[in-house]
């Protein structure tokens, strides 16, 4: 099945460019109830990070960089990451999930994405 994304220029071209890579990575991944799906939203403001089952279509954890615990802390928007990263590490083993498919979202994987990645590998989430 083909996607067709509008082809444009400059911010949106840059938007167009990263759905097409966002589309290309959702045709092989899938997040089951034994290994759901950790899906990172990175904007210039913020970094939402969701363990979703994609079977019954349920997010089973969440985190945000606009959750209180974490919003208004010390350090620039790595350390925020970092942060994230490990709450929903937390949230989602106390929700009983030990393994997850990583989707970045259709970013590179550097910086922030790579930042809550390694967070969350380091509170006992397997990837």
């Amino acid at each position: 099945m083909a996607y067709g994304v509008k082809i444009a220029k400059g911010d949106a071209y840059k938007r167009a460019a990263a759905k097409r890579r966002h589309i290309r990575i959702r045709k092989r991944i899938s997040g089951t109830p034994e290994r759901p799906r950790l899906v990172v939203t990175r904007s210039n403001r913020g970094i939402t990070a969701q363990v979703i089952d994609d079977i019954q279509g349920h997010t089973l954890a969440s985190a945000s960089s606009l959750d209180a615990s974490i919003r208004g802390g010390e350090g620039d928007k790595s350390a925020q990451a970092q942060k994230v990263g490990s709450l929903v590490a937390e949230r989602a083993k106390a929700a009983g999930v030990e393994a997850v498919v990583f989707d970045r979202g259709g970013k590179q994987y550097a910086g922030r994405i790579a930042a809550l990645a390694d967070a969350a590998r380091e509170a006992g989430l397997k990837f």
